[in-house]
């Protein structure tokens, strides 16, 4: 079943998603060698209640921390821990959090310190693609237009599109229908429809496209151990422009 939101209900998915990339852009201050992605889950933690919101991760079917932290390898799922960062490492974070009963999700992918040309290359095309893909988020276009843009724009820079993980529509649950895969081809899959949100979040790999899950149950990784980016979005369907409900600008003053 897929929900049609309200424009009050668009609201308020829109003040969770701010919370969202606000949260990411707290968390952007400390993202440095020498620090543990615990320190960094903590930071969002405390940020997020703060701000009169509950994280959203925290225990979602047993998940055990506020944030997910991938690095370098791991795709997505990576979990908190006493790991610590080092120069050149990739830093995916996943951050999610419930405001007035309603869910806000967004990713990105992050440098620390200076990192290799290639990682940043990795990151730039992952990044374009999911604008790339938000483009299509319009009424009347399908799930299908939202992939075939990823996964055309990321494959025709050699890299390659996981699978198995796919975007998703959001609201009052984390995970509502529809699936939205960053691959596939025009014209296919669910029609998109005024009222729809949905996340959008390309997992791109810089080898092969194929992922294991390590043995903590959460960790996604990939197979060939070459690094991965991650970058989401949450958008309202609308017609003739998608309305993005996150933004990347309060990370961006931040980083830069």
């Amino acid at each position: 079943m897929i929900y049609l939101k309200t424009t009050e209900e668009i609201e308020k998915l829109r003040a969770s998603n701010i919370l969202v990339s606000k949260t990411l852009a707290e968390v952007a201050k400390n993202i440095k060698p020498g620090k543990t992605t615990a320190d960094i889950d903590k930071l969002a933690e405390t940020f997020i209640r703060d701000h009169g919101a509950e994280p959203a991760f925290l225990g979602y079917n047993g998940f055990p921390k506020s944030l997910c932290t991938s690095v370098n390898e791991q795709v997505v799922h990576g979990i908190p821990s006493g790991f610590v960062l080092k120069e050149g490492d990739l830093l995916s974070i996943d951050c999610g959090v419930i405001l007035d009963g309603y869910y806000g999700d967004s990713a990105y992918s992050f440098p620390v310190g200076m990192v290799d040309e290639s990682l940043s290359q990795l990151m730039k095309i992952t990044r374009e693609s999911l604008l790339l893909g938000v483009e299509q988020a319009v009424s009347g276009n399908r799930v299908g237009d939202i992939g075939y843009a990823v996964q055309t724009y990321c494959e025709s820079h050699g890299y390659s599109v996981v699978r198995e993980m796919v975007g998703h529509g959001l609201g009052k649950h984390l995970h509502e229908e529809p699936e939205v895969p960053n691959y596939g081809k025009k014209g296919t899959g669910v029609m998109l429809k005024k009222g729809m949100v949905i996340c959008i979040e390309p997992m791109i790999n810089m080898g092969k496209r194929h992922i294991f899950q390590e043995d903590d149950g959460w960790t996604i990784r990939t197979k060939d151990r070459q690094p991965s980016a991650h970058f989401e979005l949450a958008v309202a369907v609308d017609d003739g422009k998608p309305d993005v409900l996150t933004t990347f600008s309060y990370i961006e003053e931040v980083i830069k």
